[in-house]
């Protein structure tokens, strides 16, 4: 049973530093806010042949939905979308250079938008080193490493999910709120004035109006 313990955590050891080891790609994640009747760009230098993704989505603002492009150093448009709540686009670098990518808000003249997007370049490195070269199976401590890499990036991209959907929601809920406040006070007002129109005219009915003498003064 002495054995076992520091075989357990070797083993733990090894699962941490391969854990470790898996890099995300390079890219940016952003939230941003966007006004009305305004474009915003992003810039990002890719290597020729390697692949870049573009995840986007439109939190709060209006009807919730955005312009979208992307342009590659050439200046040649490879993706365009107009009045989108929520795309992806994928695309593998044909020419080395600064990609530009743009969300544009200027077909809205008073909307003002909240802008989420992952802009992730080049593949993930793998977990284990020369996974894809070797020939040999995983052993079962590689196979559960592998394992748990996937699930995690399950978590993430739910995560992600979870948290744009309740800004979302939130933004919804703060928004009607304040429409139901204002509904309130507004018919607040309206009752007011009608109760004291009503009481003014109910006594104008009982109100005795008396003749005016006049004196004639010879």
């Amino acid at each position: 049973m002495d054995s076992a313990t520091p075989r357990s955590a070797s083993a733990l050891l090894l699962l941490l530093l391969l854990l470790l080891r898996a890099e995300r790609s390079g890219g940016a994640e952003l939230t941003f806010e966007l006004p009305d009747n305004a474009k915003q760009c992003f810039h990002e230098d890719v290597e020729q042949g390697v692949k870049f993704s573009l995840d986007y989505q439109v939190i709060t603002g209006g009807h919730y939905d955005v312009d979208c492009y992307v342009e590659d150093p050439l200046g040649n448009t490879i993706y365009r979308e107009t009045k989108k709540q929520y795309d992806s686009f994928t695309h593998r670098a044909e020419v080395k250079g600064v990609y530009q990518f743009c969300f544009s808000n200027e077909f809205s003249t008073f909307s003002h938008k909240t802008v989420y997007f992952d802009f992730q370049v080049g593949d993930e490195a793998p977990i284990l080193p020369d996974m894809g070269n070797r020939v040999t199976a995983l052993t079962q401590m590689e196979s559960a490493c592998v394992t748990i890499h996937e699930a995690l990036k399950t978590v993430i991209d739910s995560q992600t999910h979870y948290r744009l959907r309740e800004a979302q929601d939130r933004a919804r809920a703060e928004d009607l709120n304040s429409r139901v406040s204002y509904w309130s006070v507004g018919e607040t007002i309206a009752l007011f004035v009608v109760s004291v129109s009503q009481v003014l005219l109910l006594k104008s009915f009982f109100t005795e109006k008396r003749p005016v003498s006049r004196a004639v003064h010879s």
